[in-house]
């Protein structure tokens, strides 16, 4: 693949740092396949996302699931190009205990400036943990918000 630019490709590759939010949840890039609209990544739930049944709350898995969504779709996008969620849509399967989390997230379709997106968490056993479906909408990275 050849090299790209862009706010997400400059922050997978070192040029930047990842964003705060994404460095919470201890984001780390594995692999993205930019003609397929797939990319995987890894999180590192600690023991500061639990609940006090000891299982990751729901909404750092969210987090999760939407810092996997965006990037795949990021990952196809020009260097002029963001892209700003419309929707989240997450279902909770099992508890997640702390540790590594696996996101795959895919470019489930894409018309004009709309994408669908769809991404799952899986825990160390392979297991699903929770899946999203989302829309976004690919905008000029000049209109995109400063804040992470």
């Amino acid at each position: 693949m050849s090299e790209r630019s862009g706010p997400f490709w400059d922050a997978a590759e070192g040029r930047a740092p990842l964003p705060r939010a994404a460095a919470t949840l201890g984001l780390e890039f594995l692999d993205a396949d930019v003609e397929n609209g797939t990319i995987e990544l890894a999180f590192t739930a600690t023991e500061d996302f639990i609940n006090p049944t000891g299982n990751v709350l729901g909404a750092f898995l969210a987090a999760m699931l939407y810092d996997t969504v965006g990037p795949a779709l990021l990952a196809t996008l020009e260097p002029d190009q963001f892209q700003s969620t419309l929707e989240l849509s997450t279902h909770f399967l099992r508890p997640a205990r702390p540790g590594r989390i696996i996101g795959k997230g895919r470019v489930v379709h894409r018309a004009g400036d709309i994408a669908f997106l769809e991404a799952t968490l899986t825990n160390s056993d392979g297991a699903a943990i929770a899946t999203a479906r989302a829309t976004a909408r690919v905008i000029p990275l000049d209109q995109a918000p400063n804040s992470a």
